[in-house]
């Protein structure tokens, strides 16, 4: 069965008067889209930030009077009518199954030599990942939560998993094997899992989001290693202390949270630090290299990877 879509691009408005008129109207959704590609990132607890731009998209019944619905707008109290003369478009669309409909360009991507994330139902080809290949799988879709593989940052910081997860040249043991992780930030907990997934022992994960925290849960247990996550609101995440210690969030937390960060990551111990641009990568640098040896080893699309080890404590630097 088909339906009735429009499309308003409102600009700057505020959207919630022309979301309530929609469904006084008789839509059956209301969505609001980005105008103009402005990322949201790291919103404050409770924040709901929008967009500088909005398109609104309504769904109505396919047997819905257009020209009456287009004049009733016109006329709604608090709405801008030369706006919605002006902006407002409609078309016909197939019904379909909207749940799965937003997956549609999202595909199993591999990360370093093993590791693929893959949305739900989805798997590499066999021409992807060659015969015999030794391949971890990631079962994770997109949702609330930030992190799916498919931002720069995240994209770094798997590939960095994926390396401690190979034996070393001289046959060393992985670096990943074993270790004891934290998941600062973890939004949707794909870098924890991944960790589980390539090895690691135990993986605390924390959010301050409680739909990260969700998130997190549903995707370690849809992934087997729910039993060996922790995951928690706590910002001092427990007191614990870790062998590998990720954190892609943005630069001032970073630099902010650099004595907490080095307090939980064990002597030895490795650290990836993402969320930067390229050109913030010094200044995050610098507040953490009184506990750690530390630099950017990773650029994508202006997003920054910084890694480095855990000093002895007798050699911190003051």
């Amino acid at each position: 069965m088909p339906f009735l879509q429009l499309s308003l691009d409102i600009g700057t408005h505020d959207p919630e008067p022309y979301e309530d008129a929609l469904f006084e109207l008789g839509a059956l959704s209301v969505t609001l889209l980005d105008a103009a590609d402005d990322p949201v990132l790291e919103p404050a607890p409770g924040a709901m930030p929008l967009w500088p731009t909005i398109v609104v998209r309504a769904v109505f019944a396919a047997d819905t009077d257009v020209n009456q619905l287009r004049t009733a707008l016109s006329s709604a109290h608090g709405l801008d009518p030369l706006l919605i003369a002006d902006k407002a478009r409609f078309e016909s669309v197939a019904d379909r199954a909207w749940e799965r409909e937003w997956l549609k360009d999202f595909k199993p991507m591999r990360f370093g030599r093993r590791l693929w994330v893959c949305p739900g139902g989805q798997r590499p080809d066999a021409d992807s990942i060659g015969p015999n290949a030794d391949v971890v799988l990631l079962e994770l879709d997109p949702g609330l939560a930030f992190g799916t593989g498919t931002h720069a940052t995240t994209a770094l910081c798997l590939e960095w998993l994926d390396s401690g997860a190979a034996i070393g040249n001289d046959g060393a043991k992985p670096w990943l094997a074993g270790a004891d992780v934290i998941d600062y930030g973890c939004g949707s907990g794909i870098l924890a899992i991944a960790a589980l997934r390539l090895g690691a022992r135990r993986a605390v994960a924390m959010d301050i989001d409680p739909q990260a925290l969700l998130a997190t849960r549903e995707n370690a247990e849809r992934n087997g290693v729910l039993d060996r996550a922790q995951v928690t609101a706590d910002r001092e995440v427990e007191q614990a202390e870790a062998d590998v210690l990720l954190a892609n969030i943005l630069a001032g937390p970073l630099v902010d949270l650099a004595p907490l960060l080095a307090s939980r990551t064990r002597v030895g111990g490795r650290i990836a630090l993402s969320g930067l641009l390229v050109e913030q990568a010094a200044a995050v640098t610098a507040a953490y290299r009184p506990w750690f040896d530390v630099g950017l080893t990773g650029e994508r699309d202006g997003w920054g990877l910084l890694t480095g080890y855990r000093r002895a404590r007798d050699a911190v630097r003051q």
